[in-house]
């Protein structure tokens, strides 16, 4: 792609999200949503394959649903109470509101665009799919979180834990295996929504560096399917392992920086007394652990002495600054997790 081309671009993308975060105006947050969609649109599209080109089709189609549905609701909204604020809402309209944000994010039972347009999209434009255009609906569902109801939220919450760990099971290709990875780690999120807001952002905040950094490192190593993985420990052992550990975080194993969100979302439900659905949801997470494992157990079959010498490749493969930057947040945070907090 042209490199003016893609700068306007990328820059649409920042204003977009941008004057999403910043409105109080249902219909400014409606506009920047979609200049926010208009501006990835090309960059799916950056190599022109039937595969980008149906990916693109599906996610403008997607976007465009849940962004028709979002100024309808508003509209009505703003005629029943006479106000366009985000934060006040009458009570059929919420409900729809919230669905709406909740397709854009891409969760259960909502989330049937997500993985395929994860796998028709190069892994750059899959980076700030699953990252960046995020930001500005998750910020929307937080504002009107006390007004949302908390059966839709348990409900979406639990559904996307476990499609996001069932459908993560049987795949081969990378790029779906982190788009079902994003709908369970979203489901956590919308799980704890009504109870704790700041827990939400925190994991979102987590959540985002976590999956960053395994876009950078699948970037690295130019892998999109499990076997090109398995065969990545030669050209750099250092990557291989640090996205080894990258997934185990992933995962919500300690002591790593996916473990203290996890912790504290089980906390919180213990401490609102809902036993029943912490059980329910650690039960379910076990699902998205298995996948996590079976990727780390295929590197770890790749490790010498398991390979000849003969299949070893010469380390061509350049590790990034930000890459490393992202790998190191990745890992480590979780010490710093109550600064984090008392920050959030």
């Amino acid at each position: 792609m042209n490199p003016t081309a893609l700068m306007i671009m990328l820059l649409s993308l920042a204003i977009g999200t941008t004057m999403t975060l910043m409105s109080h105006h249902w219909l400014l947050a409606w506009i920047g949503l979609e200049i926010n969609t208009l501006a990835i649109i090309p960059l799916m599209t950056k190599t022109p394959h039937p595969r980008a080109i149906e990916a693109a089709t599906k996610y403008f189609l997607t976007q465009a649903s849940a962004s028709a549905l979002i100024l309808f609701s508003a509209t009505m909204n703003a005629w029943k109470t006479g106000e366009w604020s985000i934060t006040l809402l009458s009570d059929p309209y919420t409900i729809t509101l919230s669905m709406a944000l909740m397709m854009k994010l891409g969760l259960a039972p909502l989330h049937f665009w997500l993985p395929e347009v994860i796998q028709g999209i190069p892994l750059s434009t899959g980076l700030i799919l699953s990252t960046w255009q995020k930001i500005a609906p998750m910020t929307l569902l937080l504002q009107i979180s006390h007004l949302t109801d908390l059966k839709l939220l348990i409900t979406m919450g639990l559904t996307s834990i476990l499609i996001g760990g069932w459908g993560g099971i049987n795949q081969t290709q990378l790029r779906k295996v982190m788009a079902f990875s994003s709908i369970g780690h979203l489901g956590w999120m919308v799980l704890i929504l009504k109870f704790n807001p700041q827990l939400t952002l925190f994991n979102f905040s987590l959540y985002i560096t976590m999956t960053a950094a395994m876009f950078f490192s699948l970037m690295s190593l130019s892998s999109t399917k499990i076997s090109e993985i398995s065969s990545s420990w030669p050209k750099s052992p250092i990557l291989v392992t640090t996205m080894m550990l990258v997934l185990l975080s992933l995962a919500g194993l300690p002591p790593l920086t996916g473990f203290s969100p996890k912790l504290l979302i089980i906390l919180e439900l213990a401490k609102q007394n809902t036993l029943l659905l912490a059980s329910v949801t650690m039960l379910t997470s076990l699902l998205a652990l298995f996948f996590y494992l079976r990727l780390t157990y295929v590197m770890i079959l790749t490790l010498p002495p398991h390979i000849p010498p003969s299949s070893t490749h010469w380390r061509t493969t350049k590790n990034s600054p930000l890459t490393a930057t992202m790998t190191t947040l990745a890992l480590l945070i979780f010490p710093l997790s109550p600064t984090f907090l008392l920050i959030i």
